[in-house]
Protein backbone atom coordinates (compact mmCIF):
# COMPACT_ATOMS: atom_id res chain seq x y z
CA UNK A 1 0.00 0.00 0.00
CA UNK A 2 2.55 2.28 0.95
CA UNK A 3 4.56 1.41 -2.55
CA UNK A 4 1.52 2.89 -4.75
CA UNK A 5 0.91 5.79 -2.68
CA UNK A 6 4.44 6.92 -3.19
CA UNK A 7 4.09 5.91 -7.01
CA UNK A 8 1.01 7.40 -7.71
CA UNK A 9 2.84 10.86 -5.79
CA UNK A 10 5.53 10.42 -8.25
CA UNK A 11 3.55 10.43 -11.34
CA UNK A 12 1.89 13.43 -9.88
CA UNK A 13 5.14 15.73 -9.62
CA UNK A 14 6.90 14.01 -12.58
CA UNK A 15 3.67 15.20 -15.06
CA UNK A 16 4.33 18.54 -16.62
CA UNK A 17 2.16 21.29 -16.00
CA UNK A 18 -0.25 21.66 -18.68
CA UNK A 19 -0.31 24.79 -20.30
CA UNK A 20 -3.43 27.51 -19.65
CA UNK A 21 -5.10 28.42 -22.93
CA UNK A 22 -4.84 31.86 -22.83
CA UNK A 23 -8.08 33.84 -23.65
CA UNK A 24 -8.81 34.62 -26.91
CA UNK A 25 -9.43 38.46 -28.35
CA UNK A 26 -7.72 40.36 -24.77
CA UNK A 27 -4.75 41.42 -26.20
CA UNK A 28 -4.82 44.88 -24.95
CA UNK A 29 -1.04 45.82 -23.80
CA UNK A 30 -2.07 49.75 -24.04
CA UNK A 31 -4.73 49.80 -21.38
CA UNK A 32 -3.36 49.10 -17.61
CA UNK A 33 -5.65 46.56 -16.11
CA UNK A 34 -7.76 46.95 -12.51
CA UNK A 35 -4.38 45.21 -11.29
CA UNK A 36 -2.50 47.95 -12.46
CA UNK A 37 -4.48 50.69 -10.78
CA UNK A 38 -4.03 48.65 -7.51
CA UNK A 39 -0.25 48.85 -7.79
CA UNK A 40 0.16 52.49 -8.70
CA UNK A 41 -1.95 53.24 -5.64
CA UNK A 42 -0.46 51.07 -3.69
CA UNK A 43 3.17 51.98 -4.38
CA UNK A 44 1.83 55.95 -4.14
CA UNK A 45 0.83 55.57 -0.77
CA UNK A 46 3.47 53.55 0.07
CA UNK A 47 5.84 56.73 -0.64
CA UNK A 48 3.41 58.81 1.07
CA UNK A 49 3.95 57.03 4.58
CA UNK A 50 7.95 56.70 3.90
CA UNK A 51 7.82 60.64 3.66
CA UNK A 52 9.86 62.34 6.52
CA UNK A 53 6.97 64.71 7.13
CA UNK A 54 3.40 63.91 8.32
CA UNK A 55 0.47 64.13 5.78
CA UNK A 56 -1.15 66.77 8.01
CA UNK A 57 2.26 68.93 7.61
CA UNK A 58 2.08 68.28 3.59
CA UNK A 59 -1.43 69.24 3.66
CA UNK A 60 -1.06 72.63 5.23
CA UNK A 61 1.55 73.64 3.02
CA UNK A 62 -0.33 73.10 -0.21
CA UNK A 63 -3.05 74.92 1.46
CA UNK A 64 -0.97 78.18 1.68
CA UNK A 65 1.41 77.51 -1.18
CA UNK A 66 -2.47 78.10 -2.83
CA UNK A 67 -3.51 80.72 -0.79
CA UNK A 68 -0.37 82.78 -1.46
CA UNK A 69 -0.73 82.02 -5.66
CA UNK A 70 -4.58 83.54 -4.98
CA UNK A 71 -3.37 86.41 -2.96
CA UNK A 72 -0.66 86.95 -5.73
CA UNK A 73 -2.97 86.67 -8.44
CA UNK A 74 -5.61 89.44 -7.11
CA UNK A 75 -3.18 91.64 -6.44
CA UNK A 76 -2.19 91.99 -10.25
CA UNK A 77 -5.42 91.98 -11.27
CA UNK A 78 -6.13 95.17 -8.86
CA UNK A 79 -2.97 96.89 -10.05
CA UNK A 80 -3.81 96.21 -13.68
CA UNK A 81 -7.16 97.09 -13.97
CA UNK A 82 -7.12 99.89 -11.59
CA UNK A 83 -4.70 101.70 -13.56
CA UNK A 84 -6.59 101.71 -16.06
CA UNK A 85 -9.92 103.08 -14.05
CA UNK A 86 -7.59 105.22 -13.15
CA UNK A 87 -6.50 106.55 -16.44
CA UNK A 88 -10.13 107.15 -17.75
CA UNK A 89 -10.42 109.25 -14.80
CA UNK A 90 -7.64 111.42 -15.14
CA UNK A 91 -8.46 111.27 -19.21
CA UNK A 92 -12.39 112.56 -18.60
CA UNK A 93 -10.74 115.68 -15.93
CA UNK A 94 -8.52 116.88 -18.67
CA UNK A 95 -11.43 116.85 -21.66
CA UNK A 96 -13.70 118.81 -18.99
CA UNK A 97 -10.77 120.93 -18.35
CA UNK A 98 -10.06 122.07 -21.71
CA UNK A 99 -13.94 122.28 -22.43
CA UNK A 100 -13.49 124.90 -19.55
CA UNK A 101 -10.38 126.64 -21.11
CA UNK A 102 -12.21 126.89 -24.46
CA UNK A 103 -15.34 127.85 -23.14
CA UNK A 104 -13.53 130.50 -20.96
CA UNK A 105 -11.41 131.93 -24.28
CA UNK A 106 -13.63 135.24 -24.44
CA UNK A 107 -13.38 136.09 -21.00
CA UNK A 108 -11.04 138.53 -19.77
CA UNK A 109 -8.18 137.94 -17.55
CA UNK A 110 -10.16 139.46 -14.21
CA UNK A 111 -13.17 136.98 -14.36
CA UNK A 112 -10.67 133.95 -14.97
CA UNK A 113 -8.80 134.88 -11.73
CA UNK A 114 -12.05 135.53 -9.79
CA UNK A 115 -13.07 132.02 -10.62
CA UNK A 116 -9.46 130.95 -9.85
CA UNK A 117 -10.09 132.16 -6.60
CA UNK A 118 -13.25 130.88 -6.25
CA UNK A 119 -12.13 127.43 -7.32
CA UNK A 120 -8.92 128.17 -4.42
CA UNK A 121 -11.45 128.72 -1.90
CA UNK A 122 -13.85 125.69 -2.71
CA UNK A 123 -11.05 123.36 -2.40
CA UNK A 124 -9.72 124.65 0.73
CA UNK A 125 -13.52 124.14 2.25
CA UNK A 126 -13.37 120.58 1.05
CA UNK A 127 -10.06 120.01 2.84
CA UNK A 128 -11.42 121.57 5.95
CA UNK A 129 -14.95 119.38 5.52
CA UNK A 130 -12.44 116.23 4.97
CA UNK A 131 -10.91 116.99 8.63
CA UNK A 132 -14.11 115.74 10.07
CA UNK A 133 -16.23 117.45 12.72
CA UNK A 134 -16.01 117.81 16.61
CA UNK A 135 -19.17 118.25 19.31
CA UNK A 136 -18.44 119.94 22.56
CA UNK A 137 -20.23 121.91 25.24
CA UNK A 138 -19.33 124.94 27.28
CA UNK A 139 -20.61 126.08 30.77
CA UNK A 140 -19.23 128.17 33.15
CA UNK A 141 -19.97 127.28 36.39
CA UNK A 142 -18.11 128.75 36.33
CA UNK A 143 -15.84 126.68 33.60
CA UNK A 144 -16.45 122.89 32.67
CA UNK A 145 -15.50 121.61 28.63
CA UNK A 146 -17.08 118.76 27.78
CA UNK A 147 -15.80 116.42 24.64
CA UNK A 148 -19.04 114.21 23.60
CA UNK A 149 -17.91 112.89 20.34
CA UNK A 150 -16.46 113.41 16.66
CA UNK A 151 -17.58 112.29 12.89
CA UNK A 152 -16.13 111.59 10.04
CA UNK A 153 -12.80 112.05 10.97
CA UNK A 154 -9.87 111.13 8.22
CA UNK A 155 -8.43 107.98 7.96
CA UNK A 156 -4.70 108.39 9.03
CA UNK A 157 -3.87 104.95 9.22
CA UNK A 158 -2.99 102.13 6.46
CA UNK A 159 -5.57 100.01 7.60
CA UNK A 160 -8.19 103.10 6.73
CA UNK A 161 -8.44 104.07 10.15
CA UNK A 162 -7.75 106.18 13.30
CA UNK A 163 -7.04 106.34 16.79
CA UNK A 164 -8.24 109.34 17.74
CA UNK A 165 -8.29 111.22 21.36
CA UNK A 166 -8.49 114.45 22.15
CA UNK A 167 -6.04 117.40 24.07
CA UNK A 168 -8.11 120.18 25.75
CA UNK A 169 -6.15 123.38 27.11
CA UNK A 170 -6.17 127.01 27.70
CA UNK A 171 -3.94 129.87 26.15
CA UNK A 172 -1.69 131.65 26.32
CA UNK A 173 -0.30 129.85 29.39
CA UNK A 174 -1.26 126.01 29.14
CA UNK A 175 -0.31 125.66 32.71
CA UNK A 176 -3.06 122.36 32.56
CA UNK A 177 -3.53 120.05 30.08
CA UNK A 178 -5.80 117.08 29.84
CA UNK A 179 -6.18 114.20 27.48
CA UNK A 180 -9.44 112.11 26.42
CA UNK A 181 -9.05 108.24 26.11
CA UNK A 182 -7.67 106.98 22.84
CA UNK A 183 -10.42 105.47 20.73
CA UNK A 184 -9.29 102.41 18.49
CA UNK A 185 -9.95 102.20 14.90
CA UNK A 186 -12.79 104.77 14.83
CA UNK A 187 -13.73 107.44 12.55
CA UNK A 188 -16.77 108.76 14.47
CA UNK A 189 -15.21 107.92 18.00
CA UNK A 190 -17.66 108.80 21.43
CA UNK A 191 -15.95 110.55 24.34
CA UNK A 192 -18.03 111.93 26.50
CA UNK A 193 -15.45 112.95 28.88
CA UNK A 194 -15.42 116.19 30.91
CA UNK A 195 -13.17 118.59 32.05
CA UNK A 196 -12.55 121.53 34.47
CA UNK A 197 -10.46 124.46 34.32
CA UNK A 198 -10.20 126.75 37.36
CA UNK A 199 -10.11 130.05 35.97
CA UNK A 200 -11.31 133.42 37.88
CA UNK A 201 -13.71 134.92 35.54
CA UNK A 202 -11.60 138.37 35.36
CA UNK A 203 -8.94 136.84 33.86
CA UNK A 204 -11.41 134.27 31.68
CA UNK A 205 -11.42 137.03 28.69
CA UNK A 206 -7.23 136.76 27.44
CA UNK A 207 -7.79 132.77 27.26
CA UNK A 208 -8.28 130.87 24.15
CA UNK A 209 -9.62 127.08 24.31
CA UNK A 210 -8.08 124.64 22.45
CA UNK A 211 -9.13 121.02 21.39
CA UNK A 212 -7.06 119.21 19.50
CA UNK A 213 -7.61 116.07 17.80
CA UNK A 214 -4.37 113.22 17.25
CA UNK A 215 -4.37 109.59 15.74
CA UNK A 216 -2.24 107.78 18.78
CA UNK A 217 0.78 105.95 17.21
CA UNK A 218 2.15 103.65 19.66
CA UNK A 219 5.72 103.58 18.19
CA UNK A 220 6.12 106.78 16.37
CA UNK A 221 4.73 110.60 16.97
CA UNK A 222 1.17 111.74 17.11
CA UNK A 223 -0.44 112.69 14.32
CA UNK A 224 -2.66 115.95 14.37
CA UNK A 225 -5.76 115.62 12.65
CA UNK A 226 -7.07 118.80 13.25
CA UNK A 227 -8.49 121.58 15.73
CA UNK A 228 -10.60 124.05 17.13
CA UNK A 229 -9.72 127.16 18.98
CA UNK A 230 -12.39 129.05 20.34
CA UNK A 231 -11.56 132.81 21.93
CA UNK A 232 -13.49 132.70 25.51
CA UNK A 233 -14.07 136.92 25.03
CA UNK A 234 -16.21 135.53 21.53
CA UNK A 235 -18.53 132.91 23.89
CA UNK A 236 -21.53 133.87 26.30
CA UNK A 237 -21.14 132.51 29.10
CA UNK A 238 -24.24 133.41 30.78
CA UNK A 239 -25.96 130.05 28.65
CA UNK A 240 -24.08 126.81 28.42
CA UNK A 241 -22.78 126.44 24.79
CA UNK A 242 -23.19 123.46 23.29
CA UNK A 243 -22.23 122.47 18.88
CA UNK A 244 -21.02 120.94 16.47
CA UNK A 245 -17.44 122.24 14.64
CA UNK A 246 -15.52 121.60 11.46
CA UNK A 247 -12.00 120.65 12.62
CA UNK A 248 -9.33 122.94 11.14
CA UNK A 249 -5.82 122.51 9.91
CA UNK A 250 -3.87 122.10 13.49
CA UNK A 251 -0.50 123.02 13.81
CA UNK A 252 2.34 120.92 15.62
CA UNK A 253 2.13 121.13 18.51
CA UNK A 254 5.50 122.52 20.44
CA UNK A 255 7.42 119.90 21.85
CA UNK A 256 7.76 120.12 26.00
CA UNK A 257 11.73 120.33 26.85
CA UNK A 258 10.37 120.36 30.58
CA UNK A 259 11.02 122.50 33.64
CA UNK A 260 13.72 123.44 35.64
CA UNK A 261 13.54 125.35 39.26
CA UNK A 262 15.90 127.71 40.26
CA UNK A 263 16.65 130.26 43.17
CA UNK A 264 18.58 133.17 43.02
CA UNK A 265 20.35 135.23 45.99
CA UNK A 266 22.02 138.58 45.81
CA UNK A 267 23.81 140.28 48.40
CA UNK A 268 24.51 144.54 47.16
CA UNK A 269 27.58 145.27 49.86
CA UNK A 270 29.63 142.05 49.45
CA UNK A 271 28.48 141.78 45.24
CA UNK A 272 27.36 138.15 45.76
CA UNK A 273 25.02 136.51 43.28
CA UNK A 274 24.22 132.78 44.75
CA UNK A 275 22.80 130.52 42.37
CA UNK A 276 20.75 127.34 43.82
CA UNK A 277 19.63 124.48 40.89
CA UNK A 278 17.30 122.98 42.64
CA UNK A 279 15.15 120.70 40.15
CA UNK A 280 13.63 119.71 36.63
CA UNK A 281 10.91 117.85 35.81
CA UNK A 282 9.58 116.56 32.94
CA UNK A 283 12.54 116.86 30.80
CA UNK A 284 12.59 115.03 26.75
CA UNK A 285 13.71 111.65 26.61
CA UNK A 286 16.81 111.70 25.09
CA UNK A 287 17.93 107.93 25.72
CA UNK A 288 16.89 104.47 23.99
CA UNK A 289 15.52 103.48 27.19
CA UNK A 290 13.11 106.83 27.32
CA UNK A 291 15.21 108.34 29.82
CA UNK A 292 18.32 110.79 30.13
CA UNK A 293 21.45 111.47 32.19
CA UNK A 294 20.81 115.07 32.64
CA UNK A 295 23.14 118.15 34.28
CA UNK A 296 22.98 121.78 34.61
CA UNK A 297 25.60 124.03 33.04
CA UNK A 298 25.37 128.04 34.48
CA UNK A 299 27.05 130.62 32.42
CA UNK A 300 27.30 133.80 33.40
CA UNK A 301 28.02 136.71 30.79
CA UNK A 302 28.42 140.34 30.27
CA UNK A 303 27.65 142.22 27.25
CA UNK A 304 28.04 138.85 25.30
CA UNK A 305 31.28 137.76 26.90
CA UNK A 306 32.03 134.73 29.08
CA UNK A 307 32.50 135.63 32.65
CA UNK A 308 31.98 132.35 34.72
CA UNK A 309 30.81 128.75 33.97
CA UNK A 310 29.62 126.27 36.25
CA UNK A 311 28.35 122.52 36.10
CA UNK A 312 26.15 120.65 38.33
CA UNK A 313 26.74 116.45 38.90
CA UNK A 314 25.55 114.02 36.35
CA UNK A 315 21.48 112.09 37.26
CA UNK A 316 21.88 109.02 35.54
CA UNK A 317 18.13 108.03 34.40
CA UNK A 318 15.59 110.19 35.05
CA UNK A 319 13.85 112.70 33.64
CA UNK A 320 13.33 114.76 36.92
CA UNK A 321 16.27 114.99 38.62
CA UNK A 322 17.08 116.77 41.80
CA UNK A 323 19.88 118.67 42.44
CA UNK A 324 19.79 121.36 45.10
CA UNK A 325 23.54 122.90 44.37
CA UNK A 326 24.75 126.20 44.91
CA UNK A 327 27.29 128.33 42.95
CA UNK A 328 28.69 131.60 43.83
CA UNK A 329 29.95 134.27 41.45
CA UNK A 330 31.20 137.74 41.99
CA UNK A 331 29.20 140.85 40.40
CA UNK A 332 29.50 144.18 41.50
CA UNK A 333 26.29 146.12 42.16
CA UNK A 334 27.72 148.71 39.16
CA UNK A 335 27.32 145.41 37.16
CA UNK A 336 24.42 143.54 37.80
CA UNK A 337 21.69 145.36 35.82
CA UNK A 338 23.78 144.11 32.53
CA UNK A 339 24.67 140.74 33.40
CA UNK A 340 22.71 137.70 31.98
CA UNK A 341 22.74 133.84 33.59
CA UNK A 342 22.11 131.49 30.62
CA UNK A 343 20.69 128.05 32.03
CA UNK A 344 21.30 125.35 29.75
CA UNK A 345 20.29 121.46 30.56
CA UNK A 346 22.31 118.73 28.95
CA UNK A 347 21.96 115.04 28.35
CA UNK A 348 24.97 113.22 29.00
CA UNK A 349 26.57 111.20 26.78
CA UNK A 350 29.80 108.74 27.49
CA UNK A 351 30.29 107.85 23.90
CA UNK A 352 29.07 111.14 21.52
CA UNK A 353 28.64 115.01 22.34
CA UNK A 354 26.49 115.82 25.37
CA UNK A 355 23.27 117.05 23.73
CA UNK A 356 21.29 120.08 25.12
CA UNK A 357 17.90 119.12 26.13
CA UNK A 358 16.61 122.68 26.27
CA UNK A 359 17.58 126.16 27.43
CA UNK A 360 16.83 129.53 29.41
CA UNK A 361 18.19 132.72 30.53
CA UNK A 362 17.73 135.30 33.29
CA UNK A 363 18.69 139.11 33.79
CA UNK A 364 19.56 141.53 31.00
CA UNK A 365 17.32 141.22 28.00
CA UNK A 366 15.07 138.32 29.15
CA UNK A 367 11.12 138.62 28.98
CA UNK A 368 8.33 137.13 30.97
CA UNK A 369 9.50 135.05 33.80
CA UNK A 370 13.36 135.94 33.12
CA UNK A 371 12.51 139.25 33.68
CA UNK A 372 10.39 139.02 36.58
CA UNK A 373 12.63 136.72 38.18
CA UNK A 374 15.09 138.98 38.08
CA UNK A 375 13.35 142.00 39.32
CA UNK A 376 12.22 139.80 42.59
CA UNK A 377 15.74 139.12 43.27
CA UNK A 378 17.11 142.87 42.96
CA UNK A 379 13.79 143.47 44.96
CA UNK A 380 14.68 141.26 47.65
CA UNK A 381 18.44 141.25 48.65
CA UNK A 382 19.90 139.03 50.78
CA UNK A 383 16.24 136.55 50.42
CA UNK A 384 16.63 133.56 48.09
CA UNK A 385 13.85 134.04 45.56
CA UNK A 386 13.14 130.49 43.86
CA UNK A 387 10.81 130.54 40.50
CA UNK A 388 10.51 127.65 37.92
CA UNK A 389 11.12 128.65 33.77
CA UNK A 390 10.17 126.34 31.14
CA UNK A 391 12.72 125.50 28.83
CA UNK A 392 12.95 126.36 25.43
CA UNK A 393 15.16 125.11 22.10
CA UNK A 394 18.33 126.29 22.33
CA UNK A 395 18.31 127.94 18.90
CA UNK A 396 15.33 130.24 20.32
CA UNK A 397 17.41 131.11 23.13
CA UNK A 398 20.60 131.97 20.80
CA UNK A 399 17.55 134.09 18.81
CA UNK A 400 16.69 136.33 21.55
CA UNK A 401 19.93 137.24 23.06
CA UNK A 402 21.20 138.90 19.44
CA UNK A 403 18.31 140.81 19.21
CA UNK A 404 18.63 144.14 20.15
CA UNK A 405 17.26 145.39 23.78
CA UNK A 406 16.33 148.10 24.95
Amino acid sequence: MRFVNMGVRVRRTAEPAEPQPEPEHEHHPAHPTHHDYENMKNKFMNELEHLPLPIWAVAASVVVVLALVACFTYCIFKKCFGKKKKSKKARERKRAGWRKIEGTEGKGEGEQKEEGEKKEGEVQKEEQENLGKLEFSLDYNFTDAQVPDAQDLPAMDIGGTSDPYVKVYLLPDKKKTFETKVQRKNLCPVFNETFIFKVPYAELGGKTLVLQVFDFDRFGKHDVIGQIKIPMNCVDLGQPLHEWRHLENGEKEEENLGDICISLRYVPTAGKLTVNIMEAKNLKKMDVGGLSDPYVKIVLQHNGKRLKKKKTTVKKNTLNPYFNESFCFEVPFEQIQKVQLLITVYNYDKLESNDPIGKTFIGYGATGVGLRHWSDMLANPRRPVAQWHTLQPEKEVEAALKAPHR
